[in-house]
């Protein structure tokens, strides 16, 4: 759990996407580089495919209004 308002993004994103709850945290860090750091698809049928985390982290950021998410203070 870090910011209310990203894990609500998240949750929301997610719901509409289809993603697992125990997927959620592979998005974080998709959430915090952007999209110069989302991977592509490997085309090895992976569960969750790359695709879709990244689709959910866009969305995430379109619900944020945000380009990323800064890293969580520590």
């Amino acid at each position: 759990m870090g910011d209310p308002v990203v894990d609500a993004a998240l949750e929301q994103a997610s719901n509409e996407l289809g993603l697992e709850t125990w997927y959620r945290d592979c998005v974080r860090p998709l959430i915090r580089s952007g999209p110069a750091g989302y991977p592509g698809c490997c085309g090895g049928g992976c569960e969750p495919c790359n695709q879709i985390l990244v689709q959910v982290a866009e969305r995430v950021l379109e619900i944020l209004g945000r380009d990323r998410v800064d890293e969580p203070a520590e």
